[in-house]
């Protein structure tokens, strides 16, 4: 399974940006979960999309039954050590 995220900036018309963060199966091209701030995507939001993804995909589990790939740029939010350390625990290694 090859699953891929990005962001992208929405600007307002009094001026605001809503970033948004997304990740989507590129077999399907179905969206599994996406989150909308008027901060910055760091990588704590980086590590719930994941999680919120593989729940939104396989439920309420333990352990994935294959290992997923996860592609994306190299935005720091999702080079960060933390994101990596999660993607590697929670999502059998990306």
């Amino acid at each position: 399974m090859r699953w891929c995220s990005d962001i992208f900036e929405i600007l307002c018309y009094n001026g605001e940006k809503i970033r948004v963060t997304f990740a989507m199966d590129t077999c399907d091209r179905e969206i599994l979960s996406y989150i909308a701030t008027t901060g910055g995507i760091t990588s704590e939001l980086v590590k719930e999309l994941m999680a919120e993804s593989i729940e939104y995909r396989f439920g309420k589990v333990d352990r994935l039954p294959h290992r997923i790939q996860w592609l994306s740029d190299n935005a720091p939010s999702y080079t960060a050590r933390d994101t990596i350390e999660f993607a590697h625990m929670g999502m059998g290694g990306v």
